[in-house]
């Protein structure tokens, strides 16, 4: 049986979400690019940033590094156009995730929140992921706050943009026994405009996507909202979402976007065949999706809205704080509620 999302608002988190502090977040983490192979130095030190905001708020940080060879995935040199489309084969990769709970928690399958920490060469990557590492590190500090520990674990991604490598280890190693039972990636989440005319759909998007080009039509293509990509595992999560974000201060409109794919192999494969379908997988909640585990992306939409997408203008002062703040309260809310959501 299915609950009714109607009652969860994020009205008890509004409060107590602090702009500045993500501000402070993202302001430290985007004063250069990062890069576990071109700027280790200063990886290390957002690493060792995020580790200390955790373990200040009260979370269980390990650190899990990894060691891949031989992998497929894609280059993280900086340029507009989306990484996905510029593979690589890597022959060795070695990186580290950050991996956090909270003291006391239960054995129920948790939630996982989700953001990757590095940028792509020659860009600060202030949008590119310190917004979405922003509202993780806020997340923590709200649900730090709760009488019960929640059933959620706070991941922190290496080399997403050489193909979601570290993703891909966290998936299979959380994934392992069915102990997750759904997953929020938070994926360039700072960004928003309020002209018209701001907001771009990927080629061949109308056709396949008819419901969802049309409401970002009647909006006057305005980039003001917030795309929550799903598929129907991850529906309920999606709608507890949009309400959340709508309740919050200020509210938040967002788009719903299912992907019609299934979740497993073959819809990875599918999106290989569909390129419009294959944008929908393009962030940290992708392998999850491989491994049948349901998943949300929360996302401005990256380079189809933001002109600093993968450049050097990727700065803090081109985000939204007090929409950031939105975002960080509706993701609390869902991470919390996505549990008995599903009973």
């Amino acid at each position: 049986m299915v609950n009714d999302p109607t009652t969860t608002t994020s009205d008890a988190w509004d409060p107590v979400v602090d702009p500045a502090r993500l501000r402070q977040h993202v302001e430290f983490l985007a004063s250069a690019p990062r890069s576990r192979r071109r700027a280790p130095h200063i990886m290390e030190r957002a690493e060792t940033y995020v580790h200390n905001e955790l373990a200040a708020a009260g979370w269980l940080v390990e650190r899990q590094p990894f060691d891949q060879r031989w992998r497929i995935g894609s280059t993280d040199r900086h340029g507009h156009r989306a990484l996905a489309l510029k593979p690589r084969l890597h022959r060795r990769l070695r990186g580290a995730n950050l991996i956090a709970s909270l003291p006391g928690s239960t054995d129920r399958p948790v939630v996982v929140v989700g953001a990757h920490l590095d940028s792509v060469s020659g860009s600060p990557g202030a949008d590119d992921n310190a917004s979405g590492v922003a509202v993780l590190l806020e997340t923590a500090r709200l649900l730090s706050g709760m009488q019960v520990p929640p059933p959620v674990v706070l991941a922190v991604f290496d080399m997403e943009e050489l193909g979601l490598i570290g993703a891909r280890h966290a998936a299979r190693e959380l994934g392992r026994a069915g102990g997750v039972l759904g997953m929020i990636c938070l994926e360039s989440v700072g960004y928003f405009a309020d002209t018209p005319e701001t907001q771009r759909l990927p080629a061949g998007f109308e056709r396949f996507f008819p419901q969802a080009s049309a409401a970002a039509r009647r909006g006057g293509y305005r980039g003001d909202f917030t795309l929550v990509v799903h598929r129907r595992s991850s529906a309920v999560a999606a709608e507890l979402w949009r309400r959340a974000a709508a309740a919050a201060s200020p509210a938040l409109p967002s788009l719903l976007l299912r992907d019609p794919r299934p979740d497993g192999p073959l819809g990875m494969v599918i999106g290989l065949a569909v390129p419009p379908a294959g944008h929908l997988g393009r962030s940290d909640h992708a392998p999850f999706w491989n491994r049948g585990i349901p998943a949300l992306m929360l996302t401005d939409t990256a380079n189809f809205r933001n002109p600093h997408y993968h450049r050097a203008t990727d700065v803090p002062g081109t985000l939204d704080y007090e929409r950031l703040a939105s975002v960080t309260a509706a993701t609390a809310v869902t991470a919390v509620s996505w549990p008995d959501a599903v009973l």
